[in-house]
């Protein structure tokens, strides 16, 4: 058999059983090439398409910075009433997914002598491949990030997503919004890091939970295992911009700011002053804005579109 000008001394049935084995190898060496998505081999870890056309931004009204900044069309009678089996209260079953059930359960961390509890669901017993926190704000407490039906079954969304991508969704209690809070939702990443090493972890804080979030983003451990910050209807931290996240060389961790324009408890437009500085101070920064135009409070809870913001932190923080 004549192989790169050279002729070797087989018989035909051991060239042919030769040239069989070839093929076999190759078909091998290329089958996960032609199973897996491109994006999948070429940029590592991404969450796969789930419900896209229910949950995608509608129409975008304005852009700036470089498309980081968006304003998004948002309409209560549609975005509410059109979607809710019982506006507020129930999404539309095509909304919703309940695969997660199976592998979901209210579990116990443990800091010093405190045990609180968490919703979980995924990978919440070995290794997970992302890590997704949600904290809530005010009044709420582990149920409200767990429930699949309210906000227009956006949490229900999420969870799938995770799910789905070999990850561990949690939403958990803790004691309050100031430091003993930061410490336990610490423990809690902490737990989750080292049963998942290289994991990527995501925090979610809602509301006031926002204050959770800048806490650990100004804590060198915890800030050392976020890769990114998604705040919902939330606050601003201008402490942020002295961080080592903010200086030259420094890890950058993602943000994503979602907000109403109508939010009567925390106005856009600080939301707004904050993204502008950081961008000014480091100029590049992997940070972006979604306004909800005519958006409330918790519009953004609603309205986020998940897969669209976790895909873009996992390319951003190398994942």
């Amino acid at each position: 058999m004549a192989f790169g000008g050279s002729t070797f001394g087989r018989s035909s049935k051991g060239s042919a059983i030769a040239g069989a084995r070839a093929r076999i190898v190759l078909l091998a060496t290329l089958l996960p090439a032609i199973l897996l998505p491109a994006s999948a081999l070429a940029d590592g870890l991404r969450l796969a398409p789930y419900k896209d056309e229910l949950f995608q931004y509608g129409k975008i009204l304005e852009t700036g910075a470089n498309g980081d900044f968006r304003v998004v069309d948002y309409d209560e009678m549609r975005d509410i009433n059109g979607r809710d089996e019982i506006p507020e209260r129930k999404a539309q079953g095509k909304y919703v997914s309940l695969k997660t059930k199976r592998v979901e359960d209210h579990l116990t961390y443990r800091v010093g002598d405190r045990a609180l509890k968490y919703v979980g669901a995924g990978a919440t017993k070995g290794p997970a491949k992302l890590i997704v926190l949600y904290l809530h704000g005010q009044n709420g407490t582990r149920f409200q990030g767990a429930d699949d039906w309210t906000f227009g079954g956006n949490f229900n969304r999420v969870k799938n997503l995770t799910v789905a991508a070999g990850g561990a969704y949690l939403s958990p209690d803790f004691s309050d919004f100031e430091a003993t809070g930061t410490a336990e939702i610490k423990a809690l990443m902490q737990d989750y890091a080292a049963r998942s090493p290289g994991a990527p972890i995501f925090v979610a804080c809602g509301s006031y939970g926002g204050k959770l979030c800048w806490a650990l983003a100004r804590d060198p451990e915890a800030a050392s295992m976020i890769s990114g910050l998604i705040l919902l209807g939330s606050l601003n931290d201008p402490a942020f911009l002295k961080t080592a996240a903010m200086k030259a060389g420094g890890r950058r961790i993602p943000i994503f700011i979602g907000h109403g324009s109508r939010d009567p408890i925390i106005d856009w437009k600080t939301q707004q002053a904050f993204f502008d500085s950081v961008r000014k101070k480091a100029p590049g920064y992997p940070i972006k804005f979604v306004l909800f135009q005519s958006g409330n409070h918790g519009t953004p809870i609603r309205m986020t579109d998940w897969r669209e913001t976790l895909n873009w932190m996992l390319a951003a923080s190398g994942k």
